[in-house]
C-alpha cells in the first residue's frame, strides 16, 4: 500500500501544478474575459497545459518541460506586480468554489478508491502507460507492439502529465483525476452562471449534482443504493442514461466523465461570447476564438463524441453573432471571425493527433425505429421538460400556433420527441435569443436527434442506439441544464428581491452548502462493492484479495519503458489482464473484447488469445512466439494457472522473482 504520507504529498503536489497553471494564465486571459478570467484560467489553462505536453511526447522532450512557460508567465506577472493581495481578495470565491468540489469528489474517492470493477482497469491501464513512457502515441498496454491511436485517450494523457508534473504514483493520480474535473467543471459552470444570471449565478453548477427523476423514483420506492445508482441511469430501453453525479459517484475516470469539464468551459465561452462579443476589444475578441478553438480542438482526443456535436453548435453561435452584426453595426471589422477562424484553428491545434488517429469510428448513421416511451423518456428528462415547459407558456399564449411542431413528431410515433420540440421552436422562434435560450436549444435539439437517429457502431440490434444515446445524453444534460438552472435561477430573483435576503441569511446559505459537500460524501451509501475505502490507493485492494500479485507489482513496475510481459487472457472485466492494466507494462493481449472494438478484423484477438495459450502450455512453441509478439518476461501467478496447464521452457526463460503464488520469468 502507498503510505499516507505519500498520498498526502501527491494530493498537495497535484492542487499546487494546477494552482500555479491557473494563477500564470489568469492575467493573460482578462483582456478578453475581463473578470471572468480568473474562474476561466483554471479549466483553460490545464487545456493549455495539456496540448504543450502532448506536444513535448512527440519531441521527446520530458512532459514537465511544459510548466515552464507557466512558471515564466508567473515570474512575469509577479515582476509586473500583477498578484496585488487586493486583487486576489477579490476573486478567492472562485478559489473557494474550485476547493470545495475538490475536496467533495476527494472524498468520494476515498471512501471508494478501488481500480477493479467497470472501466476502472482500462482507465489505470491508459494512465500509467502514460506515465511509464509519455510518447505519443501512448503504448497500448493490452496490445504488445501497438499504441493508443486507435483511441481517445487525451484526457488520460492531460492527467499522466499532471501526475508525472506532481510527483503522484498512478494508483493515486487516478483518485485525483475525478475530483479534478468536477472543481474544473464548477469553475467553469460557475463561469457561465455569471454570464447567465445578475443573481443565483452558483446554479448552473447544480447540473453536476442533479439526478433524474427515475434516481427519485427509485429511491422513494425504497430500492437499495445500487439498485438507485444503476437502474436510475438504464431507464430507457436499450440505452444508458448517465447523468454528470452518477459518472462521478460510479468513479470510472472515462473519457466521456474526462470531458464533461471542456464540455463546461465550451459552454461558458459559447454563452459569453454569444452575450458579450460587441463590447469586446479586438484582442479580446481573438482570444475569445483562440479559447473556443483550444476547448473545441481537444475534444476528438479528449471523446470525440463530444465534438460531433460541438462543431456545429460553434457554427450555429458564428453565424448568429455574424446574423447579428448584419443587422446592426456591431464596430466588428471581422464579425465572420468565430465562424471562420475556429474550426481551422480547433482542428491546427492538435494536427499530428488527427492525422495519427487509427480509429474504427462510425460506420453511418440510421434512423431510431424503437424510439424511447413516454414514461421512460420522462423519468430521465422529466425536470428539464417541466421547466422548458414553463418557460415556454408565456409564448405559447401568445403563439399556440407553435404547438403544431409537435403534430409531424406525434403522427410518425414520436411521442417523447414531440415533448422536446415545442419549447425548441418557442424559444428558436424568440426574436432576441437570450444566451440561456441558446443553450436550452442546442441542448432540446440534441435530444430530439437522439430520438431519430442513432450512429451505426457495432453495438447489436437490442442496443443499436445505446452508445448514441448515452454520450450525446450527457452533452444534451450539459446543456439543458446549465439552461433550465438559468431559467430557475431568474425565477428566483423575481422572487425573492436583493432587499428581502439579510446578509445573515445569505452567510447561513453559503454555511450550509460547505456543510453539505464536505458532510455528504460521508453519509453517502457504501459505494465500495467490497473492495474497500479509506485510502486514495486504487490498488491497496489488491494486497487484501490478491497478495501475491500486490507483493509482484512494485517490481513489474520497475522494469524499463517498452518491455512486455506475458500474463493470462481471460475475457473483459474480469481480474485478468490485471498485470498490465495495474502498471501499464504491454502485455500481447489484454481486455479483448476492448481490442475488438479499437482495431477491428486487423486486431487478430483469436489469434493473440490462442498465441497467448501456446506460450503457457505448449514449450516447443513458446520460445518462438516469445519472439514474434517481443515477450520479455512471463508472468505466473494464480490465473494463469486456473486458465492454463503451465508448461513453460525451461531453457528458455529465467527465474527472475518469486513470491507468494507468483513467479516472473526472463527471456533468455
Amino acid at each position: 500500500m502507498i503510505p499516507a504520507g505519500v498520498q498526502v504529498l501527491a494530493v498537495i503536489g497535484w492542487l499546487c501544478v494546477l494552482k500555479v497553471l491557473q494563477m500564470s494564465l489568469w492575467p493573460l486571459l482578462e483582456e478578453g474575459f475581463g473578470k471572468l478570467a480568473y474562474g476561466a484560467a483554471y479549466p483553460l489553462s490545464l487545456l493549455l497545459f495539456t496540448l504543450l505536453s502532448w506536444y513535448c511526447g512527440i519531441t521527446g522532450i520530458p512532459v514537465q518541460a511544459a510548466l515552464l512557460p507557466f512558471l515564466a508567465l508567473l515570474g512575469m506577472g509577479l515582476y509586473r506586480g500583477r498578484y496585488s493581495l487586493a486583487a486576489i481578495r477579490g476573486e478567492l470565491h472562485w478559489d473557494v468554489l474550485f476547493l470545495l468540489c475538490f475536496a467533495f469528489m476527494l472524498e468520494v474517492r476515498f471512501f471508494n478508491p478501488s481500480i477493479s470493477y467497470a472501466e476502472k482497469f482500462m482507465d489505470h491501464a491508459f494512465l500509467a502507460s502514460v506515465m511509464r513512457d509519455p510518447v505519443v502515441s501512448p503504448l497500448d498496454p493490452w496490445y504488445a507492439g501497438g499504441d493508443l491511436a486507435v483511441y481517445y485517450y487525451l484526457g488520460h494523457w492531460m492527467m499522466g502529465a499532471v501526475g508525472l508534473t506532481a510527483g503522484a504514483p498512478s494508483p493515486v493520480a487516478f483518485n485525483l483525476i475525478l475530483p479534478t474535473v468536477f472543481a474544473n467543471a464548477a469553475a467553469a459552470l460557475y463561469a457561465a452562471g455569471h454570464v447567465l444570471l445578475k443573481r443565483f449565478r452558483l446554479l448552473p453548477v447544480l447540473t453536476l449534482f442533479l439526478v433524474n427523476p427515475s434516481f427519485l423514483v427509485l429511491a422513494a420506492a425504497g430500492a437499495g443504493a445500487s439498485s438507485v445508482m444503476w437502474d436510475s441511469t438504464r431507464t430507457i430501453a436499450g440505452t444508458i442514461n448517465e447523468f454528470p453525479l452518477f459518472s462521478f459517484l460510479w468513479g470510472d475516470p472515462h473519457a466521456h466523465v474526462i470531458a464533461l469539464f471542456n464540455q463546461a468551459l465550451l459552454l461558458f465561452i459559447i454563452v459569453y461570447a454569444y452575450r458579450e462579443w460587441n463590447t469586446l476589444s479586438e484582442r479580446g475578441r481573438w482570444m475569445v476564438v483562440g479559447t473556443a478553438a483550444l476547448a473545441l480542438g481537444s475534444m476528438p482526443g479528449i471523446n470525440s463524441w463530444d465534438v460531433l456535436i460541438y462543431a456545429p453548435v460553434i457554427l450555429a453561435t458564428g453565424l448568429l453573432l455574424w446574423r447579428r452584426a448584419a443587422r446592426g453595426g456591431s464596430g466588428d471589422p471581422y464579425p465572420w471571425r468565430f465562424l471562420v477562424c475556429v474550426p481551422p484553428l480547433a482542428v491546427l491545434t492538435y494536427l499530428p493527433y488527427y492525422l495519427m488517429l487509427d480509429s474504427q469510428g462510425i460506420s453511418g448513421l440510421g434512423l431510431v425505429t424503437s424510439p424511447s416511451a413516454v414514461g421512460e423518456f420522462l423519468l430521465v428528462y422529466g425536470f428539464f421538460m417541466a421547466v422548458f415547459w414553463a418557460a415556454a407558456l408565456p409564448d405559447l399564449k401568445d403563439r399556440p400556433w407553435l404547438l403544431l411542431a409537435a403534430a409531424p413528431f406525434v403522427l410518425a410515433g414520436y411521442a417523447s420527441a414531440a415533448i422536446v420540440v415545442v419549447p425548441l421552436a418557442v424559444f428558436a422562434a424568440r426574436k432576441e435569443m437570450r444566451a440561456a435560450d441558446l443553450l436550452a436549444v442546442f441542448g432540446l435539439a440534441v435530444i430530439v436527434f437522439t430520438e431519430l437517429f442513432y450512429l451505426v457502431d457495432g453495438m447489436g440490434d437490442v442496443y443499436y442506439r445505446m452508445n448514441t444515446v448515452f454520450k450525446f445524453g450527457l452533452v444534451a444534460w450539459m446543456m439543458v441544464g446549465t439552461a433550465a438552472m438559468a431559467y430557475v435561477g431568474e425565477w428566483l430573483a423575481g422572487a425573492f428581491p436583493q432587499q428581502r435576503i439579510s446578509r445573515e441569511a445569505q452567510r447561513g446559505a453559503i454555511a450550509m452548502i460547505v456543510a453539505v459537500l464536505l458532510v455528504a460524501p460521508v453519509v453517502i451509501p457504501d459505494l465500495s462493492y467490497g473492495y474497500g475505502g479509506k485510502t486514495l490507493d486504487g490498488l491497496a485492494w489488491v494486497e487484501l484479495q490478491h497478495p501475491g500479485d500486490a507483493e509482484a507489482l512494485p517490481y513489474v513496475s520497475s522494469l524499463p519503458a517498452g518491455t512486455v510481459i506475458l500474463e493470462a487472457e481471460g475475457g473483459d472485466y474480469s481480474y485478468y489482464s490485471r498485470i498490465s492494466s495495474f502498471t501499464g507494462v504491454a502485455t500481447v493481449i489484454g481486455m479483448p473484447f476492448h481490442e475488438q472494438m479499437w482495431r477491428g478484423d486487423e486486431a487478430m484477438v483469436g489469434t493473440r488469445s490462442a498465441d497467448v495459450r501456446a506460450m503457457y502450455e505448449d514449450p516447443v512453441r513458446a520460445p518462438g512466439l516469445y519472439e514474434a509478439y517481443g515477450v520479455d518476461y512471463v508472468y505466473v501467478g494464480a490465473p494463469e494457472h486456473e486458465q492454463y496447464t503451465v508448461s513453460l521452457p525451461e531453457d528458455a526463460l529465467l527465474p527472475v522473482w518469486s513470491g507468494d503464488e507468483v513467479v516472473i520469468y526472463r527471456v533468455v
